[in-house]
C-alpha cells in the first residue's frame, strides 16, 4: 500500500504548508494539500465553496480527498485544519505518521490575516480561533504520532524538528 511518508495536521497558522514544502525539498519528495486538492477538483476557492455549497459539502469533499491523498500519495501531505473532524478522516490516518503542529492563540492570530479568505473567521477572528483550538487540540492530539510547537519558530525550525523525529 502506498502512503505519505508523513501527514501534518494542524490548526490554520500553524504553517501546514510551509513546513511540508521545506519537508518535501529536503527529502526530495512531492508535497501535497488536500485544500489545494479540493480547489482543484472543484474549480473554485475554499471561501466559496462555504458560501456556496455549505460547510457540510465542503467537510464532504475533503473526506474523498484526504482518502484518495493517504492512498496515492508518497510524500508530505498536510491536511487542511478541520479535516481530523471527522471520525472518517481519523480512521484514514491509522497506520501513517502524522505530526501535530501545534500554535498557540497568538501566534496563530497573527499568522491567519485576520481571517482574509478564510470561512470559519468571518466575525471576531481572535475569538473564533480561540474557539477552534479548544475544540480540536484534543483531537489534533488523538491522531498525532508526534507533537511540534510552532510558536516563537522559523517554519526552517519546526521542519528541522519534524526531520530529526522522523529520522
Amino acid at each position: 500500500m502506498t502512503k505519505p511518508r508523513v501527514v501534518l495536521v494542524g490548526p490554520m497558522g500553524a504553517g501546514k504548508t510551509t513546513v511540508a514544502s521545506l519537508l518535501g525539498e529536503a527529502w526530495g519528495v512531492p508535497v501535497r494539500d488536500t485544500d489545494h486538492d479540493i480547489e482543484a477538483t472543484e474549480g473554485r476557492t475554499i471561501s466559496d465553496i462555504f458560501v456556496e455549497s455549505g460547510e457540510d459539502h465542503f467537510r464532504e469533499l475533503e473526506v474523498t480527498a484526504v482518502a484518495r491523498a493517504v492512498t496515492e500519495h508518497t510524500g508530505v501531505l498536510a491536511l487542511g485544519g478541520g479535516a481530523v473532524m471527522r471520525a472518517e478522516t481519523r480512521e484514514l490516518l491509522d497506520d501513517v505518521p502524522v505530526v501535530f503542529l501545534r500554535v498557540g492563540l497568538s501566534d496563530a492570530v497573527k499568522r491567519v490575516d485576520l481571517g482574509i479568505g478564510r470561512p470559519l473567521l468571518l466575525g471576531n477572528v481572535r475569538a473564533r480561533i480561540k474557539a477552534l483550538l479548544d475544540e480540536r487540540t484534543p483531537v489534533y492530539e488523538s491522531v498525532a504520532t508526534h507533537v511540534v510547537d510552532t510558536d516563537g519558530r522559523s517554519p526552517d525550525e519546526v521542519a528541522a524538528e519534524i526531520q530529526e523525529l522522523l529520522r
